[in-house]
């Protein structure tokens, strides 16, 4: 289970570097954020750089959570955070600047709202996907 506390420091930290990309055009920083994101989706959101400080320096601080949450959501939405990243990256750095700024933009919107607002876009989407497959296997 996963503290939504430390989800949202992930998400408030990804903000600050994706405005920074945004406001510098660094497909190179972008790439270090897409490393942070497919590091999240592939190893599990526990093992996230930015999870792993906050569990590290921030949380010992702050004691335990009121509650907890299934890390399957914000797993995936890492997963899509790396999508958005690779396409961002590509963009970037193949010289298709407004690709490249155009998947940052949406990257930072979906870490933003889950930063300032606590909505995960990335776990919605999860939760609706699943919905899905989960009716479609009972028709």
């Amino acid at each position: 289970m996963t503290d939504p506390r430390g989800m949202r420091f992930t998400a408030a930290v990804t903000t600050v570097v994706l405005a920074v990309v945004l406001v510098t055009g660094s497909g190179w920083l972008l790439l270090a954020q897409t490393v942070v994101f497919a590091i999240g989706a592939a190893a599990g959101v526990r093992y996230a750089p930015y999870a792993v400080v906050f569990r590290a320096l921030i949380r010992p601080r702050l004691g335990p959570p009121a509650s907890t949450e299934d890390p399957a959501p914000p797993r995936f939405a890492q997963f899509v955070g790396t999508i958005f990243g690779i396409v961002g990256v590509v963009g970037f750095l193949a010289g298709v600047a407004v690709l490249g700024y155009a998947a940052a933009a949406a990257a930072f919107v979906a870490a933003f709202l889950n930063a300032v607002f606590e909505f995960c876009l990335g776990c919605q989407m999860y939760l609706f996907f699943r919905s899905i497959t989960v009716k479609g296997v009972r028709a």
